[in-house]
């Protein structure tokens, strides 16, 4: 007996529980056909998180040159935080996404 992420709500739970005590839902499928599920939803979850990043840094470079000159004053401030923000959220999350690639389902 293992503990293995329900596919539902991701709650750790029995491999031998036929339902969820977390959420209530059947656990039907087999061991293998859950982690492939859970890998999924990983894969899913790192590529959003990587999507809002870029966008967080393509709007921070837009803020920033917005009118054809660069920013100023508050703007700046604003533009070059959302920058930085998004390109360390991106880096990080395509570092995590090579890593869950790695592994093995």
């Amino acid at each position: 007996m293992a503990l293995v992420k329900c596919p539902g709500c991701g709650e750790r739970i029995s491999s031998m529980a036929k339902q969820c005590s977390h959420c209530k839902a059947n656990i039907s499928a087999d061991n293998e056909s859950l982690q492939v599920i859970s890998h999924i939803k990983r894969s899913n979850q790192l590529m959003n998180q990587s999507f809002l990043a870029l966008t967080l840094f393509i709007g921070g470079v837009v803020t920033w040159f917005w009118g054809g000159e660069p920013a100023e004053g508050t703007r700046a401030t604003v533009a070059g935080g959302a920058f930085a923000l998004g390109f360390v959220g991106y880096l990080i999350t395509r570092v995590q996404i090579v890593l869950h690639k790695r592994k093995k389902v």
